[in-house]
């Protein structure tokens, strides 16, 4: 029993979002969730998060998915794309509303200042002449779990993030929703991702607790952080990994995951044995800078 839910599978999944190519930081959030998985022997799944269709660079879903399987992490099952799954995010969108979980909202974010940005319990727009969103109320809840490498965590919802939006109102289901139904659906016992989503996981298990949903363990990785100390994903210097030559990235990726770096010089043979010698207790509870760089830098102060 993992969070007062039946968990029957570790099974564990990669959800990309298609807004460019595969960078360092994103390839730690591959392999670790892969080696949290394959270290399990489980199932390990790619799914591509498309929802935000605005965000999305044409042809990167494919990149994402080559480079992947350039350095041997291919998708156990068919790629899921969440732009074809709107049926069920709708679905569980009219459960949360009929349970009267979930509301019309037409507050910009303007008009939240007044509340430091954080939603109170009721809509506040003075004008509704624009679509709405749906918030999901959240009341006095307050949410913790222990994550496998941060430890407890607890977040007030109604304090540190008030009702939160479930729907856009472009007509666009929202993250927070969109994930939970998916990795339901999809059977996921364990959410493995970056440090920059602890944040947002509250709010999902407060979701999956209102939607009868099973809760999944979580591990939230280290950051990888640019020479400036802003997150690489962020930087605009990030660099896509190289498909072409897949095992030094590979080696740099484990040893920023405080893993030992295997010697083998087949892409395969290298994961097999980290799989092996896995060891989530390695992993750094802080964000920090990819070995490349730190070397980049270090060299750079040296001169």
């Amino acid at each position: 029993m993992r969070g007062g839910f039946a968990v029957t599978s570790p099974r564990g999944r990669f959800a990309p979002s298609p807004t460019g190519r595969l960078h360092f930081g994103s390839l730690v959030a591959a392999l670790g969730s892969w080696l949290f998985a394959r270290s399990a022997g489980a199932t390990w799944i790619v799914r591509m998060e498309d929802i935000d269709r605005g965000r999305e660079v044409p042809g990167a879903a494919e990149a994402i998915l080559a480079t992947l399987a350039a350095f041997g992490l291919a998708s156990d099952e068919p790629v899921v794309r969440q732009s074809a799954r709107t049926p069920l995010y709708a679905a569980a969108l009219a459960r949360l509303e009929r349970d009267g979980h979930a509301y019309r909202c037409w507050c910009s974010r303007s008009e939240l200042e007044p509340f430091d940005g954080i939603h109170p319990p009721a809509c506040v727009a003075p004008v509704r002449d624009r679509p709405p969103a749906w918030r999901l109320r959240v009341g006095s809840a307050t949410v913790g779990f222990t994550d496998r490498v941060l430890g407890a965590q607890e977040q007030d919802l109604r304090r540190d993030v008030g009702d939160f939006v479930v729907w856009r109102a472009d007509g666009a289901c929202a993250y927070q929703l969109a994930v939970v139904v998916d990795d339901a659906a999809q059977g996921i016992g364990e959410v493995v991702r970056g440090a920059d989503l602890l944040d947002s996981t509250p709010r999902q298990i407060l979701l999956q607790r209102l939607l009868g949903l099973p809760q999944p363990a979580y591990a939230h990785l280290p950051l990888a952080l640019g020479p400036d100390g802003r997150k690489l994903s962020k930087h605009e210097a990030a660099l896509a990994v190289d498909a072409r030559d897949p095992l030094p990235a590979l080696g740099a990726a484990l040893r920023f995951l405080g893993q030992p770096a295997p010697t083998e010089r087949n892409v395969h043979m290298l994961l097999s044995r980290a799989a092996r010698e896995f060891d989530p207790a390695r992993i750094p509870r802080t964000a920090g800078m990819p070995p490349a760089f730190a070397a980049a830098r270090n060299a750079t102060s040296r001169g």
